[in-house]
């Protein structure tokens, strides 16, 4: 029970209540951080599929503010969301059951409520913020009947929580799918215990996906990958003072809370048995990781490939078996 007091605590006492607070309001409110032109997908990279066009389009008309800034901050981010979205819709046409997902800190939950309105209720989610105002954006196009919201940080999310809210009673026996989508990096380094503690909302065959901007071992690595990101894609989106002051306002405290893929891997096996790379873009990895082989292998099997140019590409690559990689 310390333990737990002591995470909270902890949490609480993170970045991302508290120095970067002001950053994440004006973002999810569009008063801040707002990209020159709207991001949307390069189709060129994505496979024809009909499903996933249909996603991609119905994505772009629910983004809110905030997804408009962090799509238009991470090279492919958003061909990489709707890729990660069509493989779940995927999976959850195989399954004979309704798919429960659990998007963590992902401002809006676009994707989580796109995924539970496509799906007409195959895929329920649940979505989560400490910000009003991305609940606001949230509920912009009306309460949906098949996506829940809870207005709070992810570790005041609890068990007791779940079970005692009606709304959120559904979800008290577990998820199939939880989504920690760049939230820990926000709050502090500890990855045992945050992953700790988001693994006892997972069903024990459920499946854990992290994306999340990683430290190299090498700072050289680091900042090349940096710089290409901000001056051959960010330039896209923003000029040039605006990338200097997210620099200097966000991502110096942020990368205090960063950590290496040998430390998450660490962290990430400490509570499961299998754990796949997913998806790279410069310094951010995205990740699978489970205790059930076969499921895992279900939504790896419904991915299409990734849709990256090669430059942005580095190791591991995708598909990686993420205890082999760290064992080279």
């Amino acid at each position: 029970m310390q333990a737990c007091t002591d995470f909270i605590a902890e949490c609480d006492g993170g970045p991302r209540l508290n120095q970067l607070a002001g950053f994440f309001a004006e973002t999810a409110a569009g008063k801040g951080g707002m990209p020159l032109r709207k991001p949307a997908v390069d189709t060129r990279l994505l496979p024809y599929d009909a499903l996933l066009h249909r996603f991609v389009e119905l994505h772009s008309r629910r983004q809110g503010f905030f997804d408009q800034h962090y799509h238009s901050s991470i090279p492919y981010r958003l061909e990489e969301e709707c890729r990660m979205a069509h493989a779940l819709l995927r999976y959850s046409q195989l399954n004979t059951n309704d798919v429960l997902l659990y998007s963590l800190g992902t401002a809006e939950g676009t994707m989580a409520r796109t995924l539970s309105e496509m799906s007409r209720g195959g895929i329920r989610s649940l979505s989560c913020s400490p910000n009003e105002e991305n609940y606001k954006c949230f509920m912009a196009f009306g309460e949906p009947t098949h996506a829940s919201f809870f207005l709070g940080p992810f570790h005041r999310l609890t068990k007791e929580h779940l079970r005692s809210d009606k709304k959120l009673e559904p979800f008290s026996e577990g998820f199939d799918f939880i989504l920690e989508d760049t939230t820990f990096q926000m709050y502090s380094p500890n990855r045992k215990k945050q992953i700790e503690f988001i693994a006892q909302h997972l069903k024990v065959d459920g499946i854990l996906l992290l994306l999340e901007k990683f430290r190299a071992v090498d700072p050289g690595d680091y900042q090349s990958r940096e710089s290409q990101k901000n001056f051959g894609f960010k330039t896209h989106y923003f000029d040039s003072k605006e990338i200097a002051r997210k620099t200097k306002l966000v991502l110096t405290t942020m990368h205090d809370c960063q950590v290496t893929l040998a430390e998450m891997a660490s962290a990430i096996y400490a509570q499961f048995d299998h754990c796949i790379v997913t998806w790279n873009s410069g310094n951010f990895y995205g990740l699978a990781a489970s205790n059930s082989r076969e499921n895992l292998r279900r939504y790896l099997s419904s991915m299409v490939y990734p849709a990256i140019p090669v430059e942005y590409v580095y190791e591991p690559e995708p598909y990686t078996d993420l205890a082999r990689w760290v064992s080279t």
